[in-house]
This record gives structure tokens, C-alpha cells and sequence, in this order.
């Protein structure tokens, strides 16, 4: 096996281990009732100190890649925790890394991994954009600029398609504000105000 084999077969080994180690932490939060509601995941983040602002921006990169946990309970715990501002700037810098990394998977390992992690029909419905041709990167920046349609699965069908790694970022990047700040803000606005009214 030559130096260049080798090195292929390690970042491919490697990149399994995370993942199913990264699996089985979730596993492990999911069935302790870490990810129930937004003030079990606060306790658990902000366990971890000086370090809560890295474990939550893992925590939200990670549930892109295994959606266990509604984004929306994500981000309106990082309001919470870490007040409006940070809390999305944390849920952005989360989110975008995590969606990124997921094209980068979908476009490494194909069709039988993004089947192994959406559902038959699910995959069936969205893998039909791809076939509106260039029309998909025009569908595509709509759906993630404006929150009406499931981003992680959207972004794993992208990394299947055509699409150049530099415009699925730049979509990314401009099109997450707008979706997040509607979730870590407008939400957390509801949320308290329900309360509120509920006193």
C-alpha cells in the first residue's frame, strides 16, 4: 500500500470512528432526556463552564449531521443560555459548520449514506428537485434563506448534485441569518411571552 493509500484509508477510518462516536454521545444525551426541552439541554451545557460556548456549538453542528434534536429546541436554548446576541452567533457559527460538513459527506460517500440517515420517502421527494436541473440551486437558496422546508435534508441531497462546494458555502453563509435569527429570537420572544401569560 502506497503512502497516498494510506492515507486515504485513515481519513476514511478516521472519519468513521468520529461519527460513530459522535453517535453514540447522542444515543447516550437522547436516552437520558438531555434533548427533551430547551432547559434540560441548558443544564447540560452550561455544566461544562468556560467550555459551554464550544460543547454547545458542537451540540448544534452535530444535529445537523444526526437531526435527533428540533433545531428549533437548539436554538432557542442558545438564546437562553447564552442571551440573544451570542446565543446566535453561537447557533450560527453551529449550524453553518455543521451543514457544510454535511455536503462535504454527502458528496464524499454518495447515495447510501444519505439513505442510511433520511427516511425512503423522504429522500424520494427531494432527490425530484435535482432533476429541475439548474433550477435546483435557485430552489435550494430560497429554502434555506426562508425557514419553511427541512435545511439538513436539503443539504445533504446538495452535496449529491452538481453544485459547487464555494456556492453551496456562500448560499450557507447569506442564506442561515434570516432562518436562525427567526428561531433563536422570534421563538424565544413567543416562548417568553407565554410565560408570561401563563403567570
Amino acid at each position: 500500500m502506497n503512502h497516498k493509500n494510506f492515507v486515504w484509508y485513515l481519513m476514511n477510518f478516521s472519519t468513521a470512528i468520529g461519527m460513530i462516536v459522535i453517535a453514540i454521545l447522542l444515543f447516550y444525551g437522547y436516552q437520558k432526556g438531555l434533548f427533551d426541552s430547551t432547559e434540560t439541554l441548558k443544564q447540560f451545557i452550561i455544566g461544562f463552564g468556560l467550555w459551554a460556548p464550544f460543547i454547545f456549538v458542537v451540540v448544534q453542528m452535530v444535529q445537523v449531521i444526526f437531526p435527533i434534536l428540533p433545531g428549533a429546541i437548539g436554538c432557542v436554548a442558545g438564546v437562553i443560555i447564552f442571551g440573544p446576541w451570542m446565543g446566535f452567533l453561537y447557533n450560527y457559527v453551529g449550524i453553518c459548520m455543521g451543514s457544510i460538513l454535511v455536503f462535504i459527506l454527502s458528496r464524499k460517500y454518495g447515495v447510501l449514506l444519505v439513505k442510511s440517515l433520511i427516511k425512503e420517502k423522504t429522500y424520494e421527494k427531494y432527490t425530484g428537485w435535482i432533476e429541475k436541473g439548474n433550477k435546483f440551486e435557485k430552489i435550494f437558496a430560497c429554502a434555506i434563506f426562508f425557514p419553511v422546508a427541512p435545511d439538513d435534508i436539503l443539504c445533504y441531497i446538495a452535496g449529491l448534485t452538481k453544485m459547487k462546494f464555494k456556492k453551496f458555502v456562500t448560499i450557507i453563509l447569506l442564506g442561515k441569518p434570516l432562518t436562525i435569527a427567526v428561531y433563536s429570537i422570534g421563538m424565544t420572544t413567543v416562548v417568553n411571552y407565554l410565560m408570561n401569560f401563563i403567570k
